[in-house]
């Protein structure tokens, strides 16, 4: 069996008296597209800054394949291999849409600062190998058509979709989905779930998203796990999942008992 490429252990997030998250672990191996689900305030959001840098865990470690990362900071995880999208898109409207996915490549595919300054050949060729391979991820995604485009002119369907070209060209191991079908219509919907299977039957990376449509997690995740209240409380396949009755609870009981009240 391949060694996790993500790994989590105990992971806790206090914010004074509030308790976030509490125990939180996961092991991600590649190939792996996992859904973390929960009520509104479960945890998820907290989760995902922990495992990308943005917090620091209150306790608990965090590893990046053999990469030993508690308490540092984000950029010390994208070094790593953990990418991510966010809830709200985060473009850079005003650039074209190959210059936005040309943005993740930088920190892996760039000349540096000083061959930049002075013009070297080193630097015009990494320009061209960066273009190319910004290039690749549009076309991953579906829209190397439109990579002369503003990206803040595009549909709101593409631009989650450059979003997640900017976090590939970063070359992860680890590519962290936060409410990537938020927002889309059914249409899109379909799209994002097609692009993301062929991601992950085509791509050697492991793959986390929250999201809060349960038929796209159900129909494309091979395991997920359920937050709530800042803990971990199921962890299965889908079948498993959808069956468990701490899940049904977490997500209908508190409803059902005013009902009944």
């Amino acid at each position: 069996m391949d060694a996790p490429l993500l790994e989590a252990d105990g992971l806790a997030r206090r914010f004074g008296g509030v308790v976030a998250l509490d125990g939180y672990g996961i092991r991600l191996r590649p190939r792996e597209l996992v859904g973390l689900i929960g009520p509104n305030g479960a945890g998820k959001t907290t989760a995902f800054n922990l495992l990308t840098g943005v917090l620091a865990p209150t306790s608990g470690a965090i590893s990046c394949a053999g990469t030993q990362l508690t308490g540092k900071g984000p950029e010390s995880f994208a070094q790593a291999g953990i990418a991510r999208t966010f809830q709200n898109i985060r473009l850079f409207p005003q650039l074209s849409v190959l210059q936005n996915a040309a943005s993740g490549c930088t920190m892996r595919r760039g000349p540096g600062w000083l061959a930049t300054v002075m013009g070297v050949p080193a630097a015009r060729n990494a320009e061209r190998d960066i273009d190319a391979f910004a290039h690749l991820q549009l076309e991953r995604v579906g829209l190397a058509d439109l990579a002369d485009r503003k990206a803040g002119s595009l549909p709101y369907g593409h631009q989650r979709k450059l979003e997640i070209a900017r976090a590939l060209a970063t070359e992860p191991k680890v590519l962290l989905l936060d409410e990537p079908a938020a927002g889309m219509n059914p249409s899109e919907t379909a799209g994002l779930v097609a692009m993301l299977r062929e991601l992950h039957a085509t791509l050697d990376i492991g793959i986390v998203l929250v999201e809060h449509d349960m038929k796209l997690v159900m129909g494309l995740c091979q395991r997920i796990q359920v937050l709530d209240r800042g803990k971990l409380i199921a962890e299965g396949s889908p079948e498993e999942i959808r069956s468990n009755a701490d899940v049904v609870t977490a997500y209908l009981g508190r409803r059902r008992s005013r009902a009944h009240a």
